[in-house]
């Protein structure tokens, strides 16, 4: 691995006596920034959100409690959702040998607790990691991914999912994700309020929804648009920090190539139940993107992710050694 001295070779454990300290997973400021940022900006999108429906609405306090809740209870139990929703089941090292080797083995690399592991009893290729802190992670691998993945590839795509644990990030676009919920939460509250309510007859309710309405979706639309740039971001920074770590950017190169050229032939009638979970994915379960639908999408594109770890391999040197080792 670049300035590290040392290099992980898949199937056995590193012999580096200081591999803990030098090749943990890279401070990345780039993202800390624009995870700071945009959760302030969605912040101020937000208070001004709920102090324009504290001018229309009556029952606000009932709101901010509910959503509030609603919000808590994505945090800390978000892991368990997500498991329950992609159907993975927490599995133990004597069903999945391998696949909890290589977790071993990148965690004490990047000196951070071992998440919980789980698999997916799906065809689909994908990975995802959630959770509220490294404490309190999982990372879930679809049976399909550990099928068509070799050793190399397998562990350049748990060292990503394993980056956003570290980074914090899952927490974040978790948080992120559920404000813009709250837009259609209420919007949804503010409709039935007033459809259902005897001040239905004064002639400024409709003005009333029409404002509820508008701030609604325009809360939305900015914080759709928030979201997205920073998760197309952080799977950068992901991609960049699993090379790293690594010090195999062509290994999670070929996981790419394989994995987004699977899913693109899957029929997209078969993808829509993973898409709501698309945030979360080491790749988007949408197959190409053309135009502009890719400034929509919560990833880059395999061309800029591929991009990035072709510059990764040449900073590192890795062409000059077969296989990267």
């Amino acid at each position: 691995m670049g300035g590290g001295g040392c290099t992980l070779a898949v199937g056995r454990v590193p012999d580096c006596g200081v591999m803990q300290m030098q090749s943990r997973f890279r401070s990345d400021r780039r993202l800390t920034t624009r995870m700071g940022v945009t959760l302030f900006l969605l912040g101020l999108l937000y208070v001004g959100f709920v102090a324009a429906l504290i001018v229309v609405l009556k029952s606000w306090v009932l709101v901010v409690v509910v959503a509030a809740g609603l919000l808590g209870a994505q945090y800390w139990f978000s892991d368990r959702v997500a498991l329950f929703a992609m159907r993975g089941r927490v599995v133990e090292r004597d069903e999945y040998p391998e696949f909890h080797s290589v977790v071993d083995r990148l965690c004490a690399m990047a000196d951070m607790p071992k998440p919980v592991v789980a698999v997916s009893a799906m065809d689909m290729p994908n990975a995802f990691a959630t959770g509220r802190n490294p404490d309190h992670a999982v990372v879930c691998v679809t049976t399909g991914l550990l099928r068509r993945l070799d050793p190399a590839e397998l562990e350049g795509v748990l060292a990503h999912e394993l980056s956003h644990v570290a980074h914090k990030d899952v927490a974040v676009i978790t948080v992120a994700s559920f404000l813009g919920v709250i837009a259609g939460l209420i919007v949804r509250f503010a409709f039935y309020s007033q459809l259902f309510s005897e001040s239905r007859r004064d002639q400024n309710t409709a003005a009333i929804f029409a404002v509820v309405m508008g701030v609604s979706a325009a809360v939305y639309a900015i914080s759709f648009l928030l979201i997205r740039a920073l998760s197309r971001y952080r799977e950068l920074a992901a991609d960049r920090a699993a090379a790293l770590l690594t010090g195999r950017p062509s290994a999670l190169a070929s996981a790419l190539t394989k994995v987004s050229g699977d899913i693109a032939r899957i029929p997209t009638k078969d993808l829509r139940t993973a898409q709501a979970f698309n945030a979360f994915y080491f790749t988007p379960a949408l197959g190409s993107e053309p135009g502009v639908a890719r400034l929509f999408s919560t990833h880059p594109s395999l061309e800029q992710r591929l991009e990035q770890l072709g510059r990764i391999s040449t900073e590192l040197g890795e062409a000059a050694t077969p296989g990267g080792v």
